[in-house]
């Protein structure tokens, strides 16, 4: 008797197509990931390592009795500080200092001197450049561009976005594998076991860095907006409602008497967050704005504007898009904010688990190569075993996705161009 073998699968030929994309993405691009893995765990141990290098600016005894806010402001402005006064930060808890905020020139963007205060007895403790919303010290700061961009201004943004656009590419490539594997195939491999538990977290950062990128991200703020899916801006009457451009604010000392009241009268329309910034009016007479800025809970994203002593404009996070609140969601616990401590360890883990799977990578590529006797992961021309009408359809869908990630499609472009230069090379050798 005689026995044919059985035509192979089309799952399988799409396995070989899979395995040589993921192979090869993972060998070129796995520097990339590895080291944006690891400033980011670097990055998510920041607000513990804040607390103790900056102690002596952050904390201060408890007090039974607070000064009114404005004469705070008040010992800040005696330490005659160069700039603008733009901001006051209130103390969020017992024994935390208030930040008084000054824009000044020569500070990057987004960058702000912030004179800290004890709010018990009017003491300053210090004064540190702060970055953002976030209020992020030097220590951060410096962390947080390592991981951005290697400390290498706009260019090294290139890294940490060809890092976000073939993460997600590898990750799902790996799943297709995983489901795909043999099933009597008795050996589990921790490579891929790992990767399939950090899947969901691998495409979460991928999703969330690409939002941040230069390239694609300017993409992504084009889509968000055709859809509808920005995030509300609060409507500042007479001014511009950018939180981030305080070039009109009147000079240092001027006009911040009433912040007392405007405190009040923010918590009395429903400000409840313990951590939030009082903006001065950018002109004289006008409104005041009155921002929430914890990230710990999701919701604590309201802010009003406050004129003559009246809310004349609101933003509740309630009232966001669906689309806005997963963007807001989707940042924080990227920045490893949202639900304080809980997050900062998935991202420990996430982290670690993605520098283990490009290690390991490594490890089986070179205890595989084939100068140890092993051929190819999956030799050239998978793509012939994959049906006509399929490939067509791939190949669209890596069109519109090369497009929209460029930094995705000038690699895969590259790639392709290496590979085939080496194939001929091969064959004439």
């Amino acid at each position: 008797m005689t026995t044919t073998a059985a035509p192979p699968r089309t799952s399988f030929a799409w396995r070989g197509l899979f395995l040589r994309l993921h192979f090869y993405a993972g060998v070129l691009v796995g520097p990339f990931v590895l080291i944006a893995a690891l400033t980011g765990v670097l990055y998510a141990l920041t607000p513990q390592l804040e607390s103790w290098v900056y102690s002596d600016q952050l904390r201060v005894p408890v007090s039974t009795q607070q000064l009114p806010l404005s004469q705070q402001v008040d010992a800040a402005l005696a330490t005659a500080p160069q700039g603008t006064l733009v901001a006051v930060r209130p103390a969020p808890e017992p024994g935390d200092t208030t930040r008084v905020l000054f824009a000044e020139e020569g500070l990057g963007e987004s960058e702000r001197r912030a004179v800290f205060v004890d709010p018990g007895t009017g003491r300053v403790t210090g004064d540190l450049v702060v970055y953002g919303t976030s209020g992020a010290l030097p220590l951060r700061m410096t962390l947080s561009q390592l991981h951005r961009n290697l400390m290498l201004g706009e260019p090294g943004r290139l890294y940490s976005e060809l890092a976000a656009s073939w993460l997600w590419v590898v990750a799902l490539g790996g799943l297709v594998l995983w489901i795909t594997r043999p099933r009597n195939s008795k050996r589990v491999r921790t490579h891929g076991l790992i990767g399939v538990w950090v899947l969901a977290g691998a495409l979460l950062l991928s999703a969330t860095g690409l939002t941040w990128s230069a390239y694609a991200g300017e993409n992504v703020a084009t889509l968000r907006q055709s859809l509808g899916w920005t995030t509300p801006s609060l409507k500042i009457p007479g001014g511009s409602g950018d939180h981030g451009d305080h070039s009109g604010h009147s000079p240092a000392g001027s006009g911040h008497g009433d912040v007392d009241t405007v405190l009040g009268t923010a918590r009395a329309a429903g400000i409840d967050a313990k951590p939030l910034e009082i903006g001065l009016p950018t002109a004289p007479g006008g409104a005041w704005k009155v921002t929430e800025i914890g990230r710990g809970w999701p919701t604590q994203v309201d802010a009003v504007a406050i004129q003559d002593g009246d809310v004349v404009s609101s933003v509740k996070f309630a009232d966001y898009p669906i689309a806005a609140k997963l963007t807001r969601w989707g940042i924080d616990a990227h920045m490893g904010v949202l639900f304080g401590w809980v997050n900062q360890l998935v991202l420990l883990l996430l982290g670690g688990g993605i520098a283990a799977l490009v290690v390991l990578g490594y490890r089986m590529w070179w205890k595989r190569r084939p100068t140890q006797g092993f051929g190819r992961p999956a030799p050239r021309g998978q793509w012939r075993k994959v049906p006509p009408a399929a490939l067509v359809g791939l190949g669209v869908g890596a069109l519109v996705i090369g497009w929209f990630v460029p930094l995705l499609g000038i690699s895969l472009v590259v790639f392709l161009a290496v590979d085939v230069l080496l194939g001929r090379r091969a064959k004439t050798a």
